[in-house]
């Protein structure tokens, strides 16, 4: 039962398999028309441009089992492969380069299998045309040669290009390359060379001719882009001379000489022909046409022309002969000709130089003498000078030129013709000057123009120059700097001045005189130029250190120059210093200087320069310090109290005793003593309230203490301006009319500006005002505290006040300052008192020095 299963089963595969076998069909390419990119490949064209590695058509097929099928692609034997495909896409790439006007066409054959049956097919590709090929001249390069009587617009050549490629990029048109007219012209289509209309050939000019041809296609696509392609070839065309042309002489103008000394028989001048067809040429015979007058010759063959007589039988000096050329046939036979005219000129042989003649024949020098700065254009008449030339025409031109120092003369006429008279001119009469030149040489020099020989003369001329007084005399120095001591002797030499004159003679001798304002101390030599002092002159650089006048030089006839002259006296040390007095005394406040001042009548430093010391100090040495250029004197540093002085001293007496010496920097230096007397106190308060202490704090200030009262004015003057035009506003809105001057008076309860004094007594009331209209503005004067005798006194004035209305004055009480009050048209004012004489000190400075003295004695008693 087993084995009949199994033999049922292979009868069944065997039915199967047969089954199939049976039915099995070939494979086979879709045919998709010309237009398709896949298929077949039936009627596929490729242009030839394709680049190589493009993938160009891609074959297709199927198997009626839908077996899986397999390309092929193969060419025949000796055909070159240019394509490749892929056996499992059909996708067909080019791999070789196509090139249409080579192989227009290619038979492939390709095929299609499933494995079992192949299918192979012949088909034709077909290689398109690209614009890829330049026109190509044919029967290249060319040699054409024409005759030059070729008449114009013949044709003279037909040029042919070839274009393998099809189309517009086959077609050719033919063009000329002009970079300069020519006389040729081309057909674009046929190519024929033709010669334009109107020009004609000429061999004589131009021999060959080089002709450039362009030939050009019509265009067409290369590699997707629109493409012209050209080339050109060069025509060489050779013009053959023909006899069209006469002759030609060579060399022209033509011009000969007859001289004095040619006999019979000389040649005289050649001429020279050729024919104008030169390649081609006949030979040539001379003639005369006209103007030999039988005294010329020629040779017929040479054109030598000869002088057939001597030259005195010529009755012309010029001569214009007409020669001929012919041509001569070879027949011989004369033929064209051409004509020229040669000119022979007889002239006179160069042997003769100018020469310069004076009033007794030749002479080659010439002297004269005058005064210097003749004016310019002046003849100098005192020359008598011919110059001539024997020789005649051209021989006997020649130039005349001065040559000497500068441009000073000049010659008249510069371009003489066989003879003539010399004049010499003044051109640069500054330049004529007897104090650079005494004399003058120039020669005159005569040089022939347009000979060969350029034969010449010379002459010399000397000018003995005479002087004239043209010079002032001139100073070495613009100024002159002198330096003299002081406490020189009288007639004491000063400074040397020097001025020189150039001009000769008396009018070289210089005089010398000294003026101005600072010449009355001294005198000078009037022939040396030596500066002196007078005899009785005492310099003192003290009283007068510069000095500054005038020195005059002049010469015989007044003219003269001037330099200034600077005298400084030096100053000697001859003075020693000076204290205003010999004792001194003075009051210290402690922490303040006192200030002691010399001075020394000498002019200049260091003569001038004080230095101060202490020589000596009582009761003791320890205590005192000075500045040594100022003089100022203070305690030393460590000093702040009397109690340290009390302790270094063991005394009870502030006074101090000092020896202070005042030496100049001067050689040798001079010395002053003086006895210093110094009382020393402490600054303490004073009466009198803030403005007592404000002044006693600043008494080592005095332009402070200037400055505060100045300010206490200026707000007063503020407050009363303000006050009176308050006033004189209400009284003006009020139409009041007040009287010229008025005194108003207030309740005495009434205390207005009211400034304290400590320093001012009461005065009774009665005296307190007074109406004043020119009473001067009282005076503020201020001093040093220590009344140190070198601070200058400071006065202050009172600016005048506006007018205004007065308002109501003030009461003051005892100790109060009195103020000016201003009023419409004049001043209310306390009657002054009359001021005390006082030596150096007001009223305020001798009531600080007071009250000072009574408090140091008021200490004495309390510590005794």
């Amino acid at each position: 039962m087993k084995n009949v299963k199994i033999l049922h089963l292979i009868l069944l595969f065997l039915f199967v398999h047969s089954c199939h076998a049976q039915a099995d069909f070939a494979p086979y390419f879709y045919d998709n028309g010309p237009y398709s990119n896949n298929g077949n490949l039936a009627l596929f064209s490729l242009s030839e441009d394709t680049p190589v590695g493009t993938q160009i058509y891609c074959l297709n097929g199927t198997d009626p089992e839908g077996q899986e099928v397999r390309y092929g692609l193969s060419f025949d034997p000796a055909s070159k492969e240019y394509f490749r495909v892929d056996p499992k896409s059909g996708n067909i790439t080019l791999v070789e380069q196509l090139d249409r006007e080579k192989q227009d066409s290619i038979d492939v054959n390709i095929s299609i299998t499933d494995g079992r049956s192949k299918v192979v097919e012949r088909v034709t590709i077909f290689v398109m045309d690209a614009n890829d090929e330049k026109p190509e001249f044919q029967n290249m390069p060319a040699i054409i040669d024409i005759v030059e009587t070729t008449e114009s617009g013949s044709s003279i050549y037909k040029v042919e290009a070839v274009d393998r490629d099809t189309g517009s990029g086959g077609s050719v048109t033919y063009y000329l390359q002009m970079l300069q007219p020519t006389l040729f012209a081309i057909d674009r289509h046929s190519g024929v060379l033709r010669i334009k209309s109107g020009e004609t050939l000429d061999y004589e000019k131009t021999k060959t001719h080089f002709v450039t041809v362009i030939a050009k296609d019509g265009g067409g696509n290369f590699h997707g882009k629109e493409q012209f392609l050209s080339s050109s070839t060069t025509l060489t065309i050779n013009v053959i001379d023909s006899q069209d042309t006469p002759p030609s002489f060579i060399g022209t103008p033509y011009f000969g000489y007859v001289y004095e000394i040619s006999v019979p028989g000389s040649e005289i001048f050649t001429v020279k022909a050729e024919d104008g067809d030169i390649g081609n040429p006949n030979p040539i015979r001379y003639s005369f046409d006209e103007g030999d007058d039988g005294v010329f010759g020629i040779n017929k063959t040479s054109g030598c022309i000869t002088l057939l007589t001597s030259p005195i039988y010529l009755k012309r000096e010029i001569f214009n002969i007409k020669v001929r050329a012919s041509e001569v046939s070879p027949e011989g036979k004369l033929m064209d000709y051409g004509v020229t005219t040669v000119v022979i000129r007889v002239v006179d042989l160069n042997n003769n130089p100018p020469t310069f003649y004076g009033e007794n024949g030749p002479q080659n020098m010439f002297e004269l003498t005058m005064y210097e700065h003749q004016p310019e254009g002046e003849i100098l008449r005192g020359l008598k000078i011919t110059v001539n030339d024997s020789d005649q025409g051209a021989n006997a031109k020649f130039n005349l030129r001065l040559i000497g120092p500068g441009r000073m003369l000049r010659v008249v006429p510069q371009t003489v013709l066989n003879e003539a008279q010399v004049t010499i001119l003044v051109e640069d009469s500054a330049a004529m000057d007897y104090e650079k030149n005494h004399f003058l040489t120039y020669k005159l020099l005569a040089v022939e123009i347009d000979t060969p020989e350029r034969f010449s003369a010379t002459a010399d001329i000397v000018i003995h120059l005479l002087d004239t007084n043209d010079n002032a005399p001139k100073f070495s120095l613009d100024y002159y700097i002198a330096r003299i001591p002081e406490n020189s002797p009288g007639g004491s030499n000063v400074v040397s001045v020097t001025a020189v004159d150039p001009d000769s003679g008396p009018w070289g001798e210089v005089k010398y005189s000294i003026y101005g304002s600072g010449a009355e101390l001294f005198l000078i030599q009037p022939t040396t130029g030596i500066i002196y002092t007078q005899p009785w002159a005492s310099l003192d650089a003290e009283v007068k250190s510069k000095y500054n006048f005038y020195v005059k030089a002049e010469d015989a006839e007044g003219k003269y120059s001037l330099a200034e002259v600077f005298v400084t006296v030096l100053d000697l040390n001859d003075h020693p210093p000076a204290f205003n007095e010999n004792f001194l005394e003075k009051t210290m406040v402690i922490g303040a200087p006192v200030k002691i001042e010399a001075v020394d009548d000498d002019a200049e430093i260091p003569n001038n320069v004080i230095e101060y010391a202490i020589m000596k100090a009582e009761p003791d040495n320890n205590i005192f310090d000075i500045n040594s250029d100022t003089g100022e004197i203070q305690l030393k540093s460590y000093i702040k109290s009397m109690a340290i002085i009390q302790n270094i001293t063991k005394k009870r007496d502030c006074t101090w005793s000092l020896v202070v010496q005042a030496r100049d920097r001067g050689q040798p230096s001079f010395s002053t003593t003086a006895v210093v007397k110094i009382d020393i106190t402490e600054a303490t308060q004073l009466k009198g309230g803030p403005l007592g202490s404000i002044l006693m704090q600043n008494r080592n200030k005095p332009m402070q203490i200037i400055g505060m009262l100045a300010g206490i004015i200026s707000l007063m003057v503020i407050v009363t301006v303000i006050i009176s035009t308050a006033t004189f506003m209400r009284n003006k809105k009020s139409n009041r009319i007040l009287p010229n001057r008025r005194i108003r008076r207030r309740p005495q309860r009434q205390h207005m500006w009211n400034f304290k004094n400590p320093f001012k007594t009461t005065e009774p009331a009665r005296d307190k005002f007074r109406i004043e209209e020119e009473e001067p503005e009282p005076e503020v004067m201020v001093e040093n505290v220590n009344c140190n005798n070198n601070i200058t006194n400071v006065v202050r004035h009172w600016p005048p006040p506006p007018p205004s209305l007065p308002p109501p004055p003030p009461l003051y009480g005892p100790g109060e300052r009195q103020w000016t009050i201003p009023t419409v048209s004049a001043t209310v004012a306390p009657r002054p008192k009359k001021k005390q004489v006082t030596e150096r000190q007001d009223a305020i400075n001798k009531a600080l020095v007071s009250e000072l003295k009574m408090r140091l004695e008021h200490r004495k008693n309390v510590t005794s």
